[in-house]
């Protein structure tokens, strides 16, 4: 049985396009403990790609990323 990811934040990002996604998600882990967890969706398929880069590159970790449709849905957890 999955367990359950638990947010700490959720952002609707539905509607904005490349960069904004980024920018936001990346505000929102500013302004978020460590360990915190936001929870976003997205409907440019560019986050797909963006999202996991931005994580790497700034030392975060995607839980969990997913495509249902034209909706992104994903985790992404404060490291440091």
């Amino acid at each position: 049985m999955a367990e359950e990811i638990k947010a700490n934040v959720k952002l609707n990002l539905e509607g904005l396009m490349c960069p904004m996604p980024v920018v936001r998600i990346s505000k929102a882990i500013k302004d978020a403990a460590v360990g915190a967890v936001i929870e976003a969706t997205a409907t440019d398929p560019g986050v797909l790609i963006d999202i996991p880069a931005w994580a790497r590159t700034t030392g975060n970790e995607v839980i969990k990323i997913e495509r249902e449709g034209k909706i992104v849905h994903f985790f992404v957890r404060r490291l440091k």
